[in-house]
Parts: C-alpha cells; structure tokens; sequence
C-alpha cells in the first residue's frame, strides 16, 4: 500500500514519540489505492498505522524508555516497538500532498517502515 520514506536509517536515530524531534517525511503510495488518498488535504491531523517490520515479536515486557530504573512493564502498556504484533500509531500532520506522495511531520518511523492504513483524525462536535 505505501512505505515510509525519512532520513531516519536506523531505529537507534528515531525518537522515542514523534513530537520529540522527529523530522519531516514522506508516505510514498502504490498507485492501486490512489482513489483512497485523493481528500487528504495539507493541514489534516492524521493517523498513520504502520507495521514495524524490525520489531523484535518475542517481547512482552520492557523498562518504558529504556531507562533502567523503571519496572519491567508489559508491552500492552507501552509505546514500544517490540511487541508481539508489531503496529506503530503515529499522529501526524500532513504537510503537503504531491501526487502518490504525502509530506508529513512528527512521524518517527524509520525509512522503509510499511504503511498499513492512514485514517484522518476527525474533530469532535465544539471542538471549533
């Protein structure tokens, strides 16, 4: 369906959240799902799932942030990537549209990372 293109080559680069640095970065489609992105807009908020494709399945347990002084906690209650089914949520926002092409921000996926589905974030009644 799509890849993620970055400039983020190796998971080491990645921030923990997308908001903590991440750089700009493009969500490159097939051309068979062309009809399913024609309303994405610049501006859009957006939820990228993406499948960590170098995620190690057979973790179950972590220390949130790799930080040795926290307790070992289950990965169903982190945002680890690790994890026996391996998908990433990502809100991003989508910067710009170019064809097949979608420039996003905050998205801390790794160059290569496939794209499973993008689902616009939708604004809840008196939130304008």
């Amino acid at each position: 369906m799509a890849r993620v293109e970055s400039p983020l080559r190796e998971r080491a680069e990645a921030p923990k959240q997308g908001d903590e640095g991440a750089p700009e970065a493009w969500l490159v489609f097939d051309a068979d799902v062309a009809a399913a992105m024609a309303d994405l807009r610049a501006g859009d908020d957006a939820l990228v799932l993406t499948w960590l494709d170098r995620a190690d399945r057979s973790v179950l347990t972590v220390r949130p942030r790799s930080d040795p002084s926290r307790p070992e906690t289950g990965v169903f209650s982190t945002r680890s990537p690790d994890r026996p089914n391996p998908i990433g949520l990502h809100r991003v926002r989508v910067l710009e549209v170019d064809g097949l092409r979608v420039r996003v921000g905050d998205l801390e996926a790794i160059d290569g990372t496939p794209v499973v589905d993008v689902k616009r974030v939708l604004e809840r009644p008196g939130d304008r």
